[in-house]
């Protein structure tokens, strides 16, 4: 009985084996390749598949996702012989399992060492300064030859990004020597131009304060004047209103002598010839009001001992003669 115990033991283990590689389960977004006696039978897209055990072998399995894959830092040597050091991204995807597995040994490798020579290619016909700016132009310009190579492998390359490129370290410090430099530079313009900007606004500023102050002043002289021309005016009315005669006239003639004279810088004064008249007319008036009054002489010369007098009996006023002192 044990005998045919073991037997039947090895036989359900084998059946349960012949199960196991009878049913295939394929992830999602994945493939199988599936060769029967060493030669390319099918692919086994995702889901439950059913193979013949024993016969049928799973050759490789391959993720159909989208694939991200660095590649170190290669040196190029630009047109103007300078070596930079690039980093480059990949963005792939298999679209045919079979091309991938039998077309190429290993797919990585060859997209690796096509972007290498690609870049070179590309980088060698730019200098420096249109390689740091023209990343865009780089990226396609390698997809585009990556894409078109990758093809007959099952591969499609989505995407090509260079993530740095590192010139030389003397380049890096004489460029961040000119940048500084233009930094300073456009620093000092636009000082330059701040102070311009200032200096035209207090112009204007200074301009329209000197129009306005002049248009008050003018303003200012034009109102006084013409206050000064009613003042003027008025007192005309009012003198011709008063009807004056010649003697009052000749009274306050006589009354702005004294002011005439006054101040210390005044060594000489003249008299104008006016004043006789105006004298002759005073002393009139008031011979006329002292006729009848005592002790008011209105003789000709006067007998009071002070020399002769004014016509009409009035002395005439006491006048300072000063003279210039002689300049030595």
């Amino acid at each position: 009985m044990q005998p045919i115990i073991i037997v039947l033991i090895i036989l359900v283990v084998l059946v349960f084996i012949a199960l196991i590689k009878t049913i295939q389960v394929i992830p999602q977004a994945s493939a199988a390749i599936v060769e029967r006696f060493g030669r390319y039978t099918r692919t086994l897209n995702a889901g439950l598949n059913i193979v013949v055990p024993f016969i049928d072998s799973i050759r490789n399995r391959i993720d159909l996702r989208e694939q991200v894959v660095p590649f170190p830092p290669q040196p190029v040597i630009t047109q103007d012989n300078l070596v930079v050091n690039i980093d480059t991204v990949i963005y792939y995807q298999v679209t045919d399992a079979r091309a991938a597995t039998y077309e190429v040994a290993s797919y990585i490798q060859a997209i690796e060492q096509l972007t290498v020579t690609t870049l070179r290619n590309i980088i060698g016909g730019m200098d420096l300064e249109r390689t740091l700016t023209s990343r865009e132009e780089i990226n396609a310009a390698l997809r585009g030859v990556l894409d078109e190579a990758t093809g007959k492998w099952g591969i499609r390359v989505n995407r090509v990004e260079l993530k740095a490129i590192e010139p030389p370290t003397s380049i890096q410090d004489s460029m961040e020597k000119q940048m500084r430099a233009d930094r300073d530079k456009r620093a000092a313009i636009l000082t330059a131009e701040g102070i311009r900007q200032s200096q035209i606004l207090t112009a204007e500023g200074e301009k329209q304060s000197a129009i306005l102050r002049a248009e008050g002043e003018a303003k200012a002289a034009a109102l006084r004047a013409e206050g000064e021309a009613q003042a003027v005016r008025t007192v005309f009315e009012a003198i011709h209103a008063g009807d004056p005669d010649q003697k009052l006239l000749s009274y306050q003639y006589l009354q702005m002598l004294p002011k005439i004279a006054e101040g210390d810088a005044n060594k000489l004064w003249i008299v104008p010839s006016e004043i006789g008249d105006a004298l002759k007319g005073l002393s009139g008036a008031f011979g006329n009001l002292g006729g009848g009054m005592p002790g008011f002489n209105t003789g000709g010369d006067g007998g009071n001992g002070n020399g002769g007098g004014a016509k009409g009996g009035i002395p005439a006023p006491a006048v300072e003669r000063r003279e210039e002192p002689p300049v030595s």
